[in-house]
C-alpha cells in the first residue's frame, strides 16, 4: 500500500476503490486532484449509513511518495467526535512519542490531544480512518 503514494494515479485508484461499494458508507464526495506536476489535493466528505460523516483534507506530494500535510474529522450529527492533525506542538511532552502526528479526542475535543500513532506520511491514512469508524460503529 506505500506505493500508492508514487504517482497520483495509484493514490486516486486506492481512495476510489477503497470506498467504493462498501456497505458502512451511504455516500462521499471525495476526489483526488492535481495542483502542479507534483502536488496533489485529497479533499470531500465520507458520509457513512450510522451518519456519522468524516471529512478528508491531504495534500500529497508525489515525487517525494508523502503526505504532506493533512485533516481528518470525524462529526456526528454536525458535533466533532474526533479529528487528526499533523500541527506540531513540540512544546506539549506528551505528544513527542508521534510528533506531530496527534488525535484530538473528548472531553474537550479541542484541547485533549493524544498521541497518533496509526498516522503518517509516508503511506494513505485513509485506509486507517476507515477501519478505525467502522470498529467505532460496531460498538
Amino acid at each position: 500500500m506505500s506505493d500508492a503514494l508514487n504517482t497520483y494515479g495509484d493514490y486516486a485508484r486506492l481512495i476510489f476503490f477503497l470506498l467504493a461499494d462498501r456497505a458502512t458508507i451511504e455516500s462521499h464526495t471525495v476526489a483526488v486532484y492535481t495542483t502542479s506536476q507534483t502536488i496533489g489535493i485529497t479533499r470531500g466528505d465520507v458520509v457513512f449509513r450510522s451518519g456519522h460523516m468524516l471529512r478528508v483534507f491531504e495534500q500529497v506530494d508525489f515525487v517525494a511518495h508523502r503526505i504532506v500535510r493533512y485533516s481528518y474529522e470525524l462529526t456526528y450529527e454536525g458535533e466533532p467526535v474526533w479529528w487528526y492533525d499533523s500541527m506540531p506542538h513540540p512544546d506539549v511532552p506528551e505528544l513527542q512519542s508521534t510528533h506531530p502526528h496527534h488525535k484530538h479526542i473528548p472531553p474537550d475535543v479541542k484541547h485533549h490531544r493524544i498521541p497518533a500513532p496509526d498516522m503518517s506520511f509516508t503511506r494513505p491514512n485513509l485506509p486507517v480512518l476507515i477501519r478505525e469508524i467502522e470498529a467505532l460503529l460496531k460498538h
